[in-house]
């Protein structure tokens, strides 16, 4: 696999060391003359330095080939996007991923259809909502091609879930159970499965739904 990487930095170079270990091919382009300078003594020919969001240094790094991923993770969010735009739209590379260092700038990555992407920020602020969560519900993951989020929601004592099978829950269009947690077990979401206090729902949701959820399971 050929992959090539704007962003010397410690992304970036830590990403090109394990893909080179693991027998890839990895261009990495640096713009910082410094960074360059320490990244040539370890990675050589496969260090390259210049603009990446430069169309000139694009094709010198090979991107014309086309590459089978493209990475960006510089530390500026316009720069990634400017360059996966590039890959995608000028170039017709089918896999990119872009590093978004502010969350803020999620809804420009994706309105522009540049998916996936990796927000360190997000992802600790994710861990965080997990050990103490603010409204009882977790965002668990993302599917956003088909608009859709996995959530885990808690069966509180006395709350509309508790002691009601699954296909009595009322909930809000759009939304389902997947599995059901329970003493370090998932249990499929049968409609006949009696919830219980302690269990955690995993469910299906689309994202316009979410409040209306917590609403119908009384976590708000």
């Amino acid at each position: 696999m050929y992959v090539l990487i704007a962003g010397g930095g410690k992304v970036g170079a830590n990403v090109a060391r394990t893909l080179l270990r693991s027998g890839h091919e990895v261009t990495l382009i640096e713009s910082s003359r410094d960074r360059y300078e320490r990244l040539e003594a370890e990675f050589e020919h496969q260090v390259q330095r210049g603009d990446a969001t430069e169309i000139s240094t694009l094709e010198k790094a090979g991107i014309r080939r086309p590459p089978d991923l493209v990475l960006a993770v510089t530390g500026d969010d316009e720069d990634n996007l400017v360059i996966c735009q590039l890959a995608q739209v000028k170039y017709g590379v089918e896999k990119v991923i872009a590093r978004v260092n502010d969350p803020r700038n999620q809804p420009h990555f994706d309105l522009l259809g540049i998916s996936p992407t990796v927000c360190a920020t997000s992802s600790i602020l994710g861990l965080v909502e997990h050990e103490v969560p603010a409204h009882g519900l977790i965002p668990l993951l993302e599917l956003k091609r088909d608009n859709l989020e996995i959530v885990e929601i808690p069966v509180i004592k006395g709350g509309p879930a508790d002691g009601t099978t699954i296909g009595r829950l009322r909930l809000p269009t759009g939304a389902s159970v997947i599995a059901v947690l329970r003493a370090g077990n998932a249990e499929p979401a049968a409609p006949d499965f009696t919830l219980a206090a302690g269990d955690q729902m995993l469910a299906i949701v689309k994202p316009d739904k979410v409040d209306e959820l917590r609403k119908a399971l009384a976590l708000t």
